[in-house]
C-alpha cells in the first residue's frame, strides 16, 4: 500500500467532482490513498459564454497547470471535453468503465421529443445537439443553455424552456435520471465522441502514479474512446464542432468479443445535412482503436465532411 496521498485536481461542479470521487474512492479501494482538490476554470467563472467562444480546452486546462504547477497530481476530465492534441508531458492513463454515452431530454410533462409541441423552446448550446434538434424538429425554437445540470433542469421546472438537452451520464453518475422524459436513441442524436466516459490523466513522468493509475483503465471504454475521438482528430474538429461518435463492442450482431462498430457523424448547423459512416473491425489494442477512427474520419473526408461543416470547424 502507497503512503502518499494522490491529490486529484477537479472543477467544483457537483457533476464534476462526483465524477472525480468515483476514480478516488477507486484508488483508496486499489491501496493507494486519494483526496480532491478543487481547481477553478473560466469556464467555472463564466457561465454565460457558449462553450465555443471560450475555447477549446476550457475546463481542462486549468486542471493541466495545476499538475504543472504541483497543486495536485492528477486531474479527472470528462473525455469529450479535452482537446485533441497531446499535451507535452501529460498523459491520459485510464479510462474507469464508461457509463451510457446517449443524450436525454429533460421536459414539460415529461413529454417525448417528438411529442414536444410545435414551437417548443428547447435549451441547448452544444453544435452537435443544435444541428442534430433542426434535422429532427425544425419547428422548435432554440436556445442557448449554459450551467450546471441543476441550473439546466430548473430552466424546465420553472417554466423558462419546454425542454433541455443533457448527457445522460451526467444525470446517471449524480442520481438524477428521474428527471428524465427520454433517453434519445443514437439514431435520433449520435453521441458527442468518448461522451459518458472519463480521461484519468497524471504528468508523464510520474511513473509510480501512472501504475497506480492503470489499476483504474477500462481497456474496452478505452478502445471505445479512443476511436471516437481520433475522428475528431482526423477531421480537425474541436470539441464543440458539429461531430458525434458512437461506438459498441459486439453491435454487429457477431459473436467476436473483440469486434467494435464505429459511426462517425458530422452535421450542418441548420439541419440541412449529415454525412454518417459506420464500419466494424476487430479492436484489441488502442493502435487497431486508433486505426478505425482514421477509417471512418477518412470516408467522411471524402464524402465532404468539412464542406458540410462549413465554418463550424475549430
Amino acid at each position: 500500500m502507497s503512503t502518499t496521498t494522490l491529490r486529484i485536481g477537479t472543477r467544483g461542479s457537483e457533476l464534476a467532482t462526483t465524477q472525480a470521487g468515483h476514480v478516488r474512492d477507486a484508488l483508496i479501494a486499489a491501496g493507494y490513498p486519494a483526496e480532491l482538490v478543487i481547481i477553478k476554470t473560466i469556464g467555472d467563472q463564466d457561465r454565460v459564454s457558449p462553450v465555443e467562444r471560450l475555447g477549446v480546452g476550457v475546463f481542462t486546462q486549468a486542471l493541466r497547470d495545476a499538475m504543472a504547477e504541483d497543486r495536485c497530481d492528477i486531474a479527472v476530465h470528462s473525455f469529450k471535453d479535452l482537446p485533441t492534441v497531446k499535451a507535452e508531458g501529460f498523459t491520459v492513463v485510464a479510462v474507469p468503465p464508461r457509463v451510457n454515452p446517449r443524450d436525454l431530454l429533460v421536459s414539460k410533462n415529461g413529454s417525448a421529443l417528438q411529442d414536444l409541441p410545435e414551437g417548443a423552446v428547447v435549451g441547448t448550446s452544444a453544435p452537435r445537439r443544435v444541428s442534430q434538434l433542426r434535422a429532427q424538429r425544425p419547428d422548435l425554437d432554440i436556445r442557448p443553455l449554459r450551467g450546471n445540470i441543476d441550473t439546466r433542469i430548473s430552466k424546465v421546472t420553472d417554466g423558462e424552456l419546454d425542454a433541455v438537452l443533457l448527457a445522460h451520464a451526467g444525470l446517471e453518475r449524480t442520481g438524477k435520471l428521474g428527471a428524465s422524459a427520454e433517453t434519445l436513441d443514437t439514431d435520433v442524436m449520435l453521441p458527442a465522441p468518448a461522451q459518458g466516459a472519463l480521461a484519468v490523466e497524471c504528468r508523464s513522468a510520474d511513473t509510480d502514479i501512472v501504475a497506480a493509475l492503470r489499476t483504474l483503465d477500462d481497456p474496452k471504454s478505452h478502445y471505445r474512446a479512443i476511436a471516437e475521438r481520433t475522428i475528431l482528430a482526423e477531421l480537425q474538429a474541436g470539441c464543440t464542432a458539429p461531430v458525434a461518435g458512437y461506438s459498441e463492442f459486439g453491435a454487429d450482431g457477431t459473436d467476436q468479443a473483440d469486434e467494435l462498430t464505429l459511426t462517425g457523424g458530422v452535421f450542418a448547423m441548420d439541419g440541412s445535412r449529415k454525412l454518417l459512416e459506420t464500419q466494424s473491425r476487430p479492436v484489441r489494442n488502442a493502435d487497431e482503436a486508433r486505426a478505425l477512427g482514421q477509417s471512418v474520419a477518412k470516408q467522411l473526408l471524402s464524402g465532404g465532411a468539412h464542406d458540410i461543416m462549413g465554418d463550424t470547424l475549430r
